[in-house]
């Protein structure tokens, strides 16, 4: 088999496992998926001859070289499916006609750390010998908390440079701080059957409650005896890019006031911007009670934005508000040799002349102090992450190898 196969057999492998977080068990911090994914990938590093370590299920690391450590973060964990699926979500389908590898993870980001792993594969068989430690470190909850990079932390020295391929191509200098939140407002009524969302980071694809007696409006459907609205999800990142299905709902249940906070104000928090694009708000889990209605926000504001001035514009408007997790903006100098390096090397295998990038999103890049986010996505190209049927290529995957091994090779040489 050749690597490009062997690549495509592994990732196929690893996307049958449910690595959404789950209820803990012993030796399983984030559920018993992640935990087997975990194993999967470890046990993959091993068979190809890396040295590998598992810290204690909250993350793992492949190793290759001496000397100073330098970084490939990854995760192996997930967003839940969700709604929409044409196809088997933790099904791994190889369809050899489109050369497509459907499954929730297939692009964030299984797909990336086993690609990964094989451009370190071929260095190793090339005799390639890296004057620094390649450490691939694989955490287990980046998609709901990180607290895997604060048990790597606390148990391992993290390297102060290297890469995150969970993003875009040709490469990643800047990311938006990040603010999720939890909004409490308050009504009158009990509105307790309101629900909708799984994640703070994507957008609500299905929303229902309980019907109040008024006509069901265009759009809206009674399912399983509640008022449903079904949107398309997102990365929270880029909301523009689904469909809430919040909206129709508030408005089915009297609640304009609050949805026109949310949805057409957004507490005048949309006007910011800069050289690393405008702010987001995107309202992605809600949750009624009696008396109140609770809803989760992403909020990825510029980088050079205080944090100061998102949370000032929730002020006075009678609503109370709580961080539920926060990062703060990441920014390289795009004249860095990292930046510099990596721009180089994707312009090189693929005759571009693209430039360094800012993105919404947040990745395992911010956790370094010179770290950047590098593929696989590239422009033009049609993003399925978060979203139903999410797949990758294999010219995506060989693609990834050719330039991870590259990158790696002109890092640590």
């Amino acid at each position: 088999m050749t690597v490009l196969d062997k690549a495509v057999e592994s990732i196929s492998k690893i996307i049958k496992i449910d690595s959404s977080e789950s209820a803990p068990k012993a030796g399983a911090p984030f559920g018993e998926g992640a935990r087997n994914a975990l194993d999967f990938f470890l046990n993959l590093a091993k068979s190809l001859g890396f040295e590998t370590r598992d810290y204690d299920g909250y993350a793992g690391e492949v190793i290759f070289g001496k000397g100073e450590g330098f970084a490939v973060l990854c995760h192996l964990d997930v967003v839940p499916a969700g709604s929409g699926w044409t196809k088997d979500p933790f099904g791994g389908e190889i369809d050899e006609k489109t050369g497509r590898i459907w499954g929730r993870g297939a692009m964030d980001d299984k797909g990336p750390a086993v690609c990964a792993l094989y451009a370190m594969y071929n260095l190793k068989e090339s005799g390639f010998e890296p004057s620094r430690t390649i450490k691939l470190i694989v955490g287990c909850n980046e998609e709901s908390g990180w607290k895997c990079i604060d048990y790597y932390r606390a148990h391992a020295k993290m390297p102060e440079e290297g890469f995150s391929p969970d993003a875009d191509f040709p490469v990643i200098y800047a990311e938006k701080g990040i603010l999720q939140l939890c909004l409490t407002f308050p009504v009158e009524g009990d509105f307790s059957s309101l629900k909708g969302g799984e994640r703070p980071n994507m957008v609500c694809d299905l929303c229902c409650a309980d019907p109040t007696g008024a006509p069901i409006p265009e759009g809206l459907k009674i399912e399983g005896g509640k008022v449903v609205s079904r949107g398309k999800s997102a990365h929270g990142s880029t909301p523009e890019k689904g469909v809430n299905a919040i909206p129709p709902i508030l408005s089915y249940l009297g609640l304009d006031k609050v949805r026109e906070m949310l949805f057409e104000d957004a507490f005048d928090l949309k006007k910011y911007s800069d050289e690393t694009g405008a702010l987001t708000f995107s309202p992605n889990i809600i949750k009624g009670g009696n008396g109140n209605v609770q809803v989760v926000v992403d909020v990825r504001y510029p980088a050079t934005m205080p944090r100061s001035t998102v949370l000032q514009c929730f002020e006075g408007k009678g609503i109370k508000y709580e961080i539920l997790n926060e990062q703060a903006p990441l920014y390289n100098d795009r004249e860095s040799k990292l930046i510099k390096t990596l721009c180089a090397v994707y312009n090189e295998v693929t005759g571009k002349n693209s430039k360094p990038v800012a993105i919404g999103g947040g990745t395992y890049a911010r956790a370094l102090k010179c770290g950047a986010a590098f593929g696989p996505e590239e422009e033009g190209e049609e993003s399925t992450i978060h979203q139903a049927d999410e797949y990758i290529t294999f010219e995506k995957i060989r693609k990834c190898i050719e330039i991870y091994t590259l990158a790696l090779e002109r890092l640590t040489r």
